[in-house]
């Protein structure tokens, strides 16, 4: 069997083991939240992407909106799933906030149920990824030498569209979704593709070491288990990432993740004061920092934080110097 359909029947035997459980449960889609199916479905949304550049455009689009779906679906019942339990201990939060966030919780939990009706992801004979892995067969797969050349340059590819990206926001940010939150995204699959690969990518320590990136190699960064690469396995041809600039990718996106989570609670909090109260925008901030007390950083300043942060790491160009190469076993 070649590499390319054994990535995607791994993940997709993970997630179907999730849905043959969901489907007896009472409800689903909260089963599902609870038991992470969002990191296969993040998985094969990865190789979709992947795919859709290296292979077949048409069939892997489709894949890739189908785990996306999902993915996107169970993303928004974490969202105010996670700020309701974030802000629990907060006494000062009024009750109404957090009767918000659940019901907006169990509207997008309904939401998913509803969407693993209709595309058939649950029921009795298991039709959606039936047909998945019906297409998958019929796929013309490319021996791993000439896949792994076409997975560096996607890779190398997807580096130069974040790089793009940050010279059209010229590290000015206005918006805790669309620039910081996306900016995020766009780094985050850099770390997940390695991990969707199962051990077609490798990290290789670099005999030059960069002064500059020690100040990210913290004690957390470097024992992350997300930054350990699953086994070489029985592949023969790796993609090789430069070690420590691949950590200085999980710091950057780790720090803009806690800027990202601060803001985006500020946010929710006032679309749940706007909501509740029917007050304004500006009437909204304002007692959201009132609430929130004087320690709370405003989103200006979160804005400029992650801009600052973003500016330093790439001017350092710490994203040209990720990738290594290809090499023939290790």
């Amino acid at each position: 069997m070649k590499k390319g359909i054994q990535r995607f029947d791994f993940f997709l035997n993970l997630l179907e083991v999730l849905m043959l459980k969901a489907d007896k449960q009472k409800n689903p889609g909260l089963f599902l939240y609870q038991n992470n199916a969002r990191t296969p479905l993040f998985m094969l949304e990865g190789l979709s992407k992947m795919y859709t550049e290296i292979h077949n455009r048409n069939k892997f689009s489709k894949l890739k909106e189908h785990f996306k779906l999902l993915e996107d679906a169970i993303g928004a019942i974490d969202y105010y799933d996670s700020l309701a339990k974030n802000l629990k201990s907060n006494k000062k939060i009024p009750a109404k906030v957090f009767q918000y966030l659940q019901a907006q919780s169990r509207e997008k939990i309904q939401h998913l149920n509803e969407l693993l009706n209709e595309k058939k992801w649950i029921d009795n004979n298991n039709a959606r990824i039936l047909k998945i892995k019906k297409k998958l067969a019929e796929a013309d797969w490319q021996d791993e030498e000439n896949e792994m050349a076409a997975i560096q340059k996607f890779y190398t590819k997807s580096i130069g569209g974040i790089i793009d990206f940050t010279h059209s926001t010229a590290y000015h940010f206005d918006n805790m979704e669309e620039d910081v939150h996306e900016l995020r995204r766009k780094l985050r699959w850099l770390s997940i593709y390695p991990q969707a690969l199962l051990g077609s990518v490798q990290l290789a320590t670099s005999k030059s070491k960069a002064k500059h990136l020690s100040k990210y190699l913290t004690e957390t960064i470097v024992n992350s288990p997300y930054n350990k690469m699953p086994d070489a396995a029985e592949n023969n041809q790796f993609l090789l990432l430069c070690k420590n600039y691949f950590l200085s990718l999980s710091w950057v996106i780790d720090a803009l993740g806690k800027l990202k989570d601060e803001g985006l609670q500020i946010v929710a909090i006032k679309e749940a004061l706007q909501q509740t109260e029917g007050i304004d925008e500006a009437t909204a901030i304002k007692k959201v920092y009132q609430l929130l007390g004087n320690k709370q950083t405003k989103l200006p300043a979160l804005l400029e934080n992650a801009a600052s942060i973003s500016q330093t790491w790439f001017r350092e160009k710490n994203l040209e110097q990720l990738v290594i190469g290809t090499v023939k076993n290790l």
